[in-house]
């Protein structure tokens, strides 16, 4: 059943099943973000760039809002997904897509399941593939049950909140230099060695399947046409900031273990961070926020992928779950008998550097033309703010190059 917003939306007064789509949107596009590699990535620059990788997280939040934004706007005025989208800009050019953030999807999922995995080997002490079984059956759990969806938002809500909590909790403790911090911000350091990091930063948020990961949502619950636009643009940026909110907290919580001159372990960074903070129990409560970050990004990076591959063939259009549930099967059994492919993972990297650009910068294109977003206007300050974000992703995209060379030696 299509929902409707009620009839004070400009105001964002919304009515219960809207603020739960809201919550519901906002959590699945950010806990997409927030996986294994987030967690990691976050550690390394901040012992390496100290309080000037504010800066870099403040920049990267700025840009990612621009991608973002602009792809929702449009995606929710037409009432298309992504793919659907470039297709009509350039026939084909949606399938093409579609098959390549499968993939990347795919690979990075192989990569969420080992996460989880872990992140319950450090709280009861599972082995590694046992765990990662358990977060398959739970995963697969979630989209099988009559009430699907609204699980699935609840389940990502509570894994980001508690993730926001915890990491808040360890901050806290860690006692940071909130005044060092404050002044880098928008005076940091070397300002010209955070582009790779920035460059970092935007790909891992709104990088590949991510940035469709809470549009497909909206779409999904029948939302759609310009009446819903104050409730796409509330959604679009609270869906950025809240991924922010938890680097930034993330980010407070190496500092303030990095600036006592201690080490980070070089195998695990962010858990020599809780344990450094923590003492022993650390280890555990890393894990915690492992499963969690690690869950949440299986369940958005299945149901994102597969609102692309459905779209592939007529048959499958409304084989949603089904396509979900092969996508976690799939995905877990090459973790479990194969292992980890570093390989693919490093070529679906490469790979979904590319697809942001072509995905945004077709979005810009469409939003420009008529036959496609019919009389919505859409602005100017908006356009231009896509355009920097994807010269930033393209940017990105020759960065990956450089993975696939030292790959295969070339």
């Amino acid at each position: 059943m299509k929902e409707r917003l009620s009839s004070k939306e400009k105001g964002f007064e919304f009515t219960k099943n809207h603020k739960r789509l809201l919550l519901g949107s906002v959590f699945l596009m950010a806990t997409s973000a927030i996986g294994p590699a987030f967690l990691t990535q976050t550690a390394v620059f901040t012992a390496q760039f100290t309080s000037s990788f504010a800066f870099a997280i403040l920049l990267s939040i700025i840009i990612d809002i621009g991608a973002q934004i602009n792809i929702w706007r449009v995606l929710v005025v037409t009432g298309k997904r992504g793919q659907e989208v470039a297709n009509e800009i350039f026939n084909g050019l949606g399938t093409i897509i579609s098959i390549l953030i499968a993939i990347g999807g795919l690979a990075f999922n192989i990569g969420n399941i080992a996460g989880a995995g872990l992140g319950l080997n450090a709280i009861f002490g599972l082995d590694v593939k046992i765990g990662a079984a358990i977060t398959a059956v739970l995963a697969i759990g979630i989209f099988i049950s009559k009430s699907g969806q609204k699980i699935m938002d609840f389940v990502t809500m509570c894994l980001g909140m508690l993730m926001i909590v915890v990491i808040a909790f360890v901050m806290f403790k860690a006692n940071p230099p909130y005044a060092e911090a404050a002044k880098h911000l928008v005076m940091p350091e070397q300002p010209l060695a955070l582009v790779l990091p920035i460059i970092t930063l935007v790909g891992g948020t709104v990088g590949g399947y991510i940035t469709f990961a809470g549009a497909h949502r909206i779409l999904d619950s029948g939302i759609k046409g310009k009446e819903y636009l104050p409730f796409i643009n509330k959604a679009a940026i609270s869906g950025i900031l809240t991924t922010g909110v938890l680097r930034a907290l993330l980010f407070l919580a190496v500092l303030g273990v990095v600036v006592t001159g201690v080490t980070l372990s070089s195998e695990n960074p962010p858990a020599s961070v809780f344990e450094h903070v923590l003492g022993p129990v650390g280890r555990s409560i890393f894990g915690v926020v492992l499963f969690a970050a690690a869950m949440s990004s299986v369940i958005g990076s299945a149901y994102t992928s597969a609102t692309f591959l459905k779209t592939l063939h007529k048959s499958i259009y409304n084989k949603t779950n089904i396509i979900v549930i092969s996508f976690i099967v799939v995905s877990s059994v090459v973790f479990l008998f194969i292992g980890q492919p570093v390989t693919l993972l490093i070529v679906a990297g490469a790979l979904n550097g590319f697809i942001l650009p072509i995905t945004l910068g077709t979005i810009l294109i469409a939003s420009k033309r008529k036959s496609i977003v019919g009389d919505y206007n859409h602005p100017t300050w908006m356009l231009l703010f896509g355009i920097l974000a994807v010269i930033v992703t393209i940017a990105a995209a020759l960065f990956s190059l450089q993975s696939l060379s030292g790959l295969f030696g070339s």
